[in-house]
């Protein structure tokens, strides 16, 4: 690979100096472009010159607005320009200096010193030159491997969001199967985990748990899956032994729901040992009273026995919602956590809207 030979831009308006400082410019090994002025400096620059060697004092366009021009231009802002003058004020060197010129060299040209600065300027503008390739190619790298990286991620992401999705239905459509052995239906169990939703926004729980109980709510009868056929399906009031064995649907729940990594299933196994626990301790399976209990399964009970109350089941007519809020209230300290009851009673609206768009839907 052959080195590169640098080309030297020459701008003098005097033909006699711009021949000569040419000839010295060939004689170090470089090649020349030629201008008469300022003007024609500036347009041969776009040649691929590597420095500029100007006078300060030419017609029109001087050595100093060429400066000017040549770094307002951000694609030869760092080009070497060597102003060749005879300038000895303090104040022209100074403007020059501001304009952007590298260096000076007072005429006449000592060819040995001009040899040294065009050596020396134009080695530091090759190794500008190769410090900015290497940091075009880094910023390229760095934005191949980050458009890399960021498509990985979003890729992850969506893996990761579809398997939350599979998880969560898979859940659902077990809790359904698990409700349909108690006359239950898919629309039952989307209500609880949308009324417990809107308790929990309301009490101002955490995002993450409020939505994990939308979830996780409707899990809580899963235990009913091993109840038998005969107690589930009665018509009429349940003996002492029956309603015993009723009561183990929340052990038996807990028990399938038990030794998951899961959050949401972690959450369903609390709430489905726990929320037939009543706020003055009389519940079961434990007995549990006040802020024992889970808030999640204080918000899961009241919704539970609206919901399971205004709609009709095939062994009796559903209750009107306003009898049913009255009914809450009125056990509002025994069996259910006061500000519970008061924040649903607050929801009503929400609570209802919720109601009213499951009301055309069959009743399994």
């Amino acid at each position: 690979m052959s080195e590169h030979t640098y080309t030297v831009l020459v701008a003098d308006d005097d033909e006699m100096f711009r021949t000569l400082h040419a000839e010295f410019v060939r004689g170090f090994g470089y090649s020349v472009e030629l201008a008469a002025d300022g003007s024609e400096a500036i347009a041969k620059i776009g040649l691929g010159v590597d420095l500029v060697l100007t006078d300060a004092h030419m017609p029109i366009v001087d050595g100093f607005e060429l400066t000017q021009r040549i770094r307002g231009n951000r694609s030869f802002d760092e080009l070497p320009i060597v102003m060749v003058t005879s300038l000895e004020a303090r104040e022209d060197r100074l403007r020059a200096y501001e304009a952007g010129v590298n260096d000076f060299i007072n005429k006449p040209l000592d060819p040995t010193e001009l040899r040294l600065r065009l050596k020396w300027l134009l080695e530091l503008k090759t190794a500008q030159d190769q410090l900015r390739r290497s940091k075009e190619h880094l910023e390229e790298t760095v934005a191949v491997r980050t458009r890399d990286l960021r498509e990985a991620l979003e890729e992850v992401t969506r893996a990761q969001r579809e398997i939350q999705a599979a998880h969560l239905d898979t859940i659902r459509r077990l809790t359904i199967a698990a409700a349909y052995k108690d006359h239950d239906t898919a629309e039952h169990i989307e209500r609880i985990g949308r009324y417990s939703q809107v308790i929990g926004k309301a009490m101002h729980l955490p995002p993450a748990t409020v939505d994990l109980l939308l979830h996780a709510a409707p899990m809580h009868d899963v235990g009913k899956i091993g109840i038998p056929d005969s107690i589930l399906g009665k018509p009429g009031p349940l003996n002492e032994d029956e309603r015993t064995a009723m009561n183990v649907h929340t052990t038996i729940g807990a028990q399938i729901l038990s030794g998951s990594s899961s959050p949401v299933i972690q959450m369903g196994e609390l709430i489905a040992l726990t929320h037939h626990e009543k706020w003055d301790g009389s519940g079961y399976p434990n007995g549990l009273s006040g802020e024992e209990i889970p808030i999640e399964s204080r918000i899961c009970s009241v919704v539970d026995f609206y919901d399971a109350l205004t709609v009709g089941r095939p062994y009796r007519a559903a209750v009107d919602p306003d009898e049913v809020v009255e009914m809450i209230v009125a056990d509002s300290g025994r069996a259910f956590d006061p500000r519970v009851v008061e924040v649903f009673v607050e929801s009503r609206a929400e609570i209802a809207k919720i109601h009213a768009e499951y009301l055309d839907l069959p009743v399994a």
